[in-house]
């Protein structure tokens, strides 16, 4: 079992999550009170004891939610799950599972009379209130620190350009273009390791409230380090070099492959020869209830950790555990030494996760490729990116006229045109020059790599693999194609084995990655949704090895799923949303699979099959060539749309040039502060034209409706943008700008709201980084969604995800890295978590309060302290 602290009840995975709480009810009036509460749902007069929910009676996991939910508000009534429904999927049996007397630790016995007596469940601790004018303060610092920021970087910027513009000949320009780019790059990443030690010194357990003086320091701190170069290097030996100046303890041999930047870098310890896996979170900090809590993540020596997972502060693995993919450790969880683990919260499993043998790599061989890198990024990347920007500045006539001061002042018909000239070749030169670099340059590469062959890292096959895999994974091309007919035809460009895949007009949506897209192959039939990552490379400590991850014929994909080389599903299966892809026991094929670690569940309902007549025949074309006319018009607007937005950055530089040449620095300083508000202010402006300023309505219809085309179109407007905002009072403000109702004093630290005017969100919420409420769902042929809300001061976790239809009453929490499926009713101060979420008391672990120490030795719960203090 996981050892855990006793504020983390997880129960065992063949048990019901919830019992029932008197023990002594007779079962026959407890199945006819469950009977008539199901049958008022599906609307029949009677449901007998032995219909199966789903093939008999035809409900599906909506349906049976909102019976979960009409449950829990009858008080002598057993409370199942969704995973008890599936598991039970009778009136009968799940009687039986619910009602067996209460286990003897979630009870105590009244000595005077002999009546059970629930054990007290501790309500999760109220958000903590800040003031408006603590909030106020705390923005408009925020503000000012980002404008003297921008402002530093406009001076440093502009005096460079002069000093790189004094000198003569191409070796003198060069040397001076190697100066500054070398010295830019090393003080982007020396700021914050100094910025880190002085503000905060070394980080400690505890917590502090959201909008105060300790969470700026910490605010500015975790900005700093999100906006430093060296995320890019994460996968060689220098990013954990950087961790370790930054504070945290890492031995020998260690590999990060995640871009998820630790903050609390102190409380940060990895034993030799570890491995993390890419969108693994590892903060050392949460918020919770309006406060930010920071915690230890220790992993001893020879741990693994796989894709998309998520360690909550106070989490332990000892030497040679694993964590597979798609899995989490709730706080106060340890595994112990050798064991392994999976699921949300993680439970023991057999499976190996570490499937790739070691190869030779040493310490020689990590120092040569690190240094080998700093070199090539000093001496060649750098300088020629700063040259290129100086000559793009000389050579091109509508920028070099406006930095002369005797031709600066240039009247606004010039502006304009030379604003559309310079807008027009640097959009289109990229679309299609990087389109033909897309399917040139890795099959060369790839040639050298060979699938199931074992390669140290750190040479040359390892600087290959990276390098095709983030040439293939540029966004902008799956943004622009996906969602639509032509997404397969861009796929198969890049390499994808789609040979045998039948158009649906939505076969992929505009987010799917891979490692390499040379050993992917999808059958006929099959849909994803979107957020799919397909894990066709291994790692160890010292290894790595592509192989072929191949997805069976009419299989649906929901979203945000990792699937691994070697899955274990076969034909004609529905993979749910967050889903772990099993590596062991049989191909699962007819059959749909939920949760982590899953279990089965039907592949279909008859519900579900309203519109399956659109899926062949005549009607399938008809309806097919008018989706991928109305997708074609879309990417058309959008392309326009981006187009639109660099000509009006373009003009903007310009005009900053033009007064450059007369004013000086200043314009030049402004010029990042304005780009991002002209950035915010465009695409609110873009997608409000699209939605006509009126909100979305709940849909229940097929992919080929009209209205989901719309939600297509919607989704492909960019929101980069909206990370900048993360952790400020103004990221609110830009969600209630795009629709969503967003009440007072939000704390928003990167949660993404999908249909954002579906979205209500309560006063003092609490939303960690990773979080997304998604209000739609798309099954196979079916596009269905409606409204999310969340009552004031809930809490969701870090990457906990929130399906369609779901209410989350006030005060409630939902814990790292769950799964609120769609028509769940969570009460208010409940405490729920999970992959699919239960209820969890003290799932997410309560703030330290009076008398209750934090778990670590020597923790404060004072904010974060100077060492010199």
């Amino acid at each position: 079992m996981v050892e855990q602290s006793s504020e983390v009840p997880i129960s065992g995975p063949g048990k019901p999550a919830v019992s029932l709480s008197d023990t002594g009810p007779v079962r026959t009036e407890t199945e006819n009170k469950l009977a008539a509460a199901l049958a008022e749902l599906v609307g029949t007069e009677h449901v007998p004891a032995e219909s199966h929910f789903f093939t008999d009676l035809g409900a599906n996991s909506l349906v049976m939610a909102q019976f979960c939910a009409r449950l829990r508000k009858i008080p002598d009534l057993p409370s199942p799950s969704i995973r008890d429904i599936y598991r039970h999927p009778t009136i009968r049996s799940l009687t039986a599972a619910l009602t067996p007397a209460a286990p003897a630790a979630a009870t105590a016995t009244d000595k005077a009379n002999g009546t059970p007596v629930p054990a007290p469940v501790v309500a999760p601790a109220p958000a903590t209130r800040t003031g408006r004018l603590g909030h106020l303060l705390c923005g408009s610092s925020q503000l000012l620190i980002f404008l003297v920021y921008s402002l530093v970087s406009g001076f440093v910027t502009a005096t460079a350009y002069e000093w790189i513009a004094a000198g003569s000949g191409t070796l003198e320009i060069y040397l001076r273009s190697l100066v500054f780019g070398s010295g830019g790059f090393l003080a982007l990443c020396a700021f914050p390791v100094v910025a880190k030690w002085l503000l905060v010194g070394r980080w400690k357990p505890g917590e502090f409230p959201v909008w105060g003086l300790a969470y700026l320091r910490f605010w500015l701190v975790k900005a700093l380090l999100h906006a430093n170069p060296m995320v890019f290097l994460a996968g060689t030996p220098l990013y954990v070099l950087y961790l370790r100046a930054l504070g945290a303890r890492i031995g020998k041999g260690v590999t990060i492959l995640s871009r998820s930047v630790p903050v609390c870098t102190d409380l940060l310890t990895i034993g030799s020869g570890t491995v993390i896996r890419k969108e693994c979170f590892f903060l050392g900090y949460r918020a919770y209830a309006g406060r930010i809590q920071t915690g230890p993540v220790t992993l001893g020596r020879d741990v693994f950790i796989g894709e998309k997972t998520v360690l909550d502060i106070d989490t332990t693995m000892g030497d040679g555990a694993q964590l597979g993919h798609s899995s989490g450790l709730h706080r106060g969880q340890t595994v112990p030494a050798g064991e392994r683990r999976h699921g949300s919260p993680a439970e023991p499993t057999q499976v190996d996760y570490v499937r790739v043998p070691p190869a030779r790599c040493g310490t020689a061989r990590r120092i040569w490729f690190g240094s080998v890198t700093l070199l090539q990024m000093l001496l060649v990347y750098l300088p020629l990116a700063v040259g290129g920007v100086y000559i793009l500045f000389t050579e091109v006539p509508a920028i070099g006229k406006r930095l002369d001061p005797q031709t600066a002042a240039l009247s606004r018909p010039e502006l304009i045109s030379d604003a559309l000239t310079v807008s027009l070749a640097l959009f289109c030169g990229f679309v299609v020059v990087g389109l033909v670099a897309l399917y040139t340059a890795p099959r060369l590469l790839s040639l050298i790599v060979r699938p199931d062959r074992v390669y140290p890292l750190y040479g040359l096959h390892y600087t290959l693999h990276r390098a095709v895999s983030r040439m293939t994974n540029i966004k902008f091309y799956a943004w622009l194609f996906g969602d639509s007919s032509y997404i397969v035809h861009y796929l198969k460009g890049l390499g994808y084995d789609l040979s045998q895949v039948e158009q649906t007009g939505s076969n992929f949506g505009t987010e799917v990655q891979h490692e390499t897209p040379f050993l992917v192959s999808v059958g006929s039939g099959t849909m994803v949704a979107d957020g799919l990552s397909l894990i066709n490379a291994d790692y160890s400590s010292t290894s790595f090895r592509l192989s072929r991850v191949a997805i069976g014929p009419r299989n649906f994909l929901g979203n945000n799923i990792a699937y691994p080389s070697g899955g274990r599903t076969g034909d004609n299966c529905l993979l749910a949303t967050k889903v772990m892809v099993p590596l062991d026991g049989e191909v699962r094929e007819g059959v749909g699979l939920l949760g982590s670690p899953c279990f089965e569940i039907p592949r279909s309902v008859d519900r579900d099959a309203r519109f399956d007549h659109l899926r062949s025949g005549a009607e399938l074309r008809r309806h097919l060539a008018a989706k991928n006319r109305y997708n074609l018009i879309s990417m058309t607007w959008m392309l326009f749309a981006r187009w639109l937005h660099v000509f009006l950055l373009t003009l903007l530089a310009l005009v900053s040039v033009d007064l450059y040449g007369v004013v000086g620095h200043v314009v030049i300083a402004l010029y990042l502060a304005l780009t991002l508000a002209l950035s915010t202010a465009y695409y609110v402006l873009v997608e409000r034209l699209m939605t006509r300023f009126r909100g979305l309505t709940p849909q229940l219809c097929s992919i080929y409706d009209r209205s989901f085309w719309l939600h297509e179109r919607l989704w492909k407007v960019p929101v980069q943008y909206l990370n900048i905002f993360n952790g400020t009072p103004f990221k609110s403000l830009v969600w209630r700008l795009l629709g969503a109702r967003v009440g007072k004093r939000v704390f928003d630290d990167g949660c993404f709201v999908t249909e954002r005017t579906l979205a209500v969100i309560g006063d003092e919420c609490t939303l960690n980084i990773g979080s997304k409420i998604q209000c739609h769902s798309q099954e196979d042929g079916t596009f269905k969604s409606d409204g999310i809300t969340l009552g004031a001061g809930c809490t969701l976790g870090v990457a906990a995800h929130v399906h369609y239809g779901v209410t989350l009453g006030e005060g409630s929490v939902l814990a790292p890295d769950s799964f609120l499926m769609k028509g769940e009713e969570v009460p208010p101060n409940a405490q729920w978590g999970g992959n699919p979420a239960v209820d969890m008391p003290e799932a997410g672990s309560r703030p330290h309060g009076p008398g209750r120490a934090p778990r670590t030795s020597g923790a404060t719960a004072a904010a974060p302290s100077s060492a010199t203090s």
